[in-house]
């Protein structure tokens, strides 16, 4: 056994003693020696391989399979632009607070600065966003065994507790097996398939509690972030008579506390201005929301006590009062009183809104991308995972749709970035037994067409994608650029018009597509099924800001005033 092969083969069987259970490679040269060792423990049925030939999507999709499986997952390629392609999803992972491995095999010391083919200097690469966990280069001697499975252990715990891992791994040749003489020492681990080394988990609660007054009119926002924490959290909400207002990817959780999450809040809080029955006297944040302009609007009117990461928070307006990491029913004895009459005012408000949003939607030329959102959301299956892409369909869904407890909601809100966006879907899917959807848009969807390309030995995620086309960026419709004063520079430089026919791209890539022209059609294509496919809803999104602007003052009129 030569040395690369040596620390392969011990590196692998250390991830899955360390309970790593999705890997996603990526060809290449330099990791030969890793991917032929994970190829082998996938054969072995030690853990689940998927190959990917490109590393950004590649990326992703380990974002998606750590994200749905609550593990971390690893994704192994090698060295050079390799690395770099990876960024993206480091940086998404980052700021979303999920953990992930990246296996990235290097050129040994000696050949660095030489200008050796694919090399860079990829030590720390990407920076702060991912902890670096350096091998060194294996040798044909004793005592290395326990420190490979010593240093796979660290990096594990490391992505455990939420971050991404670089484990750079430089290899010297040869890179495939080769027949040496026996390795000087046993490359066994411990007995009974245990860790090499155990850890316990960071504790993040203790000291960081609720310990200042919280009025009985307070509005609680929760947004993206630990499930746990948003769930202790409703409670309180529940217990107090509190309103929420919960972004899609926390709907699930602040449901599950009891919470009364209002289905049009994000659209109250962006309306105008609140009646006094409805001003809050405090905001509590639970965890990070993106997406609404209104509630960004609130927070700069009434005091802002945030639950968070600490000391990382989320206060990109320099406005909380208080932080802390924690709030649950302990923390009871800090609310000041019940006030009866808060709750209902803001359910009235709540159904007001939402009979006005419905009657408006109802007038309209089918589709828009809100009544799509809407009807794709009450048309899943119960128990289903539903993958929100960045641009408007996360977005569509925060304003219009039936807040749903029994779908498991995934976004990439750490960064919000559309790159990405059908791989991490994917892997989504592939972690998960439930019936999978994800909802995006054209744009995001040829940003990561690869993340259709599954080759055809590789296991193919059930996975229905619901393209919103309206033949460009529809958001940018709804900013500061979307002005008629703009529209010289808008349709070119925003709008972005491509005219791609999606469904001879998906024909490419061996994928099954459906144009639903009709609500009726686009339900009967949401109906579980097995495999990868696309559903596309066509749209025109010249029609996009009008529509906003009179849903905002429809739903004024019929709750504020």
């Amino acid at each position: 056994m030569n040395p690369s092969t040596a620390q392969a083969t011990v590196v692998v069987d250390e991830l899955v003693r360390n309970d790593v259970r999705h890997v996603v490679v990526c060809p290449g040269s330099r990791n030969a020696a890793i991917a032929m060792a994970l190829h082998e423990a996938a054969e072995a049925g030690r853990l689940t391989m998927h190959v990917r030939i490109d590393e950004r999507s590649a990326g992703f999709l380990a974002l998606g399979l750590s994200k749905a499986s609550g593990r971390p997952a690893a994704v192994a390629c090698t060295s050079g632009t390799a690395v770099a392609n990876l960024h993206p999803a480091v940086l998404e992972a980052y700021h979303s607070g999920v953990g992930m491995l990246l296996l990235t095999a290097d050129r040994p010391p000696e050949l660095h600065g030489t200008g050796a083919n694919q090399t860079i200097d990829q030590r720390g690469l990407f920076g702060p966003a991912a902890l670096a966990v350096e091998f060194p280069v294996a040798e044909r001697r004793g005592g290395q065994n326990q420190v490979w499975r010593g240093l796979v252990c660290r990096a594990v715990a490391q992505a455990e507790a939420g971050r991404p891992v670089q484990v750079n791994m430089p290899f010297r040749e040869p890179l495939v097996p080769t027949f040496e003489p026996r390795w000087p020492e046993p490359l066994d681990g411990r007995p009974d398939g245990l860790r090499w080394t155990t850890s316990a988990a960071p504790v993040t609660m203790a000291g960081s509690r609720v310990d200042f007054p919280l009025p009985a009119r307070t509005l609680m926002v929760v947004g993206s972030g630990r499930d746990d924490r948003a769930r202790a959290a409703a409670a309180v909400a529940a217990s107090a008579g509190w309103p929420a207002v919960a972004e899609p990817v926390g709907q699930a959780a602040a449901l599950a506390g009891g919470a009364s999450v209002l289905r049009c809040g994000a659209l109250l809080l962006a309306a105008g201005e609140l009646p006094e029955s409805l001003r809050p006297e405090a905001v509590v944040v639970v965890g990070r929301p993106t997406l609404s302009r209104g509630v960004r609007g609130l927070m700069g009117r009434a005091p802002v006590y945030g639950i968070g990461d600490h000391p990382q928070w989320t206060d990109p307006q320099y406005v909380a009062t208080h932080v802390r990491g924690w709030l649950d029913l302990d923390d009871m004895s800090h609310v000041d009183g019940i006030d009866q009459d808060w709750l209902p005012a803001w359910r009235h408000a709540d159904a007001a809104a939402a009979t006005a949003v419905e009657k408006l939607l109802g007038e309209q030329e089918w589709p828009t991308g809100l009544r799509i959102a809407a009807e794709v959301l009450d048309a899943l299956p119960s128990g289903a995972a539903l993958f929100l892409g960045s641009s408007n369909p996360v977005r569509d869904v925060d304003l219009v749709a039936e807040p749903r407890s029994d779908v498991a909601i995934h976004a990439n809100r750490g960064v919000a970035g559309i790159d990405g966006n059908v791989s991490t879907a994917a892997g989504m899917a592939l972690a998960t037994e439930r019936p999978a959807y994800a909802l995006i848009g054209d744009l995001t969807l040829l940003h990561d067409l690869n993340g259709l390309l599954v080759g055809p030995p590789e296991q193919r995620p059930d996975l229905t994608v619901v393209v919103h086309n309206d033949d460009g960026g529809g958001i940018f419709t709804l900013l500061e650029q979307g002005a008629a004063e703009y529209q010289p520079t808008f349709e070119r430089v925003f709008g972005t018009p491509h005219g791609a026919d999606l469904a001879s791209l998906c024909r490419g890539y061996h994928v099954a597509h459906t144009l639903a022209a009709t609500p009726d059609e686009l339900r009967r294509a949401l109906a579980p099924g097995r495999g990868l496919r696309v559903v596309e809803v066509r749209s025109n999104r010249a029609l996009l800001r009008d529509l906003h602007a009179r849903l905002r003052a429809t739903v004024a009129d019929a709750a504020l005033r």
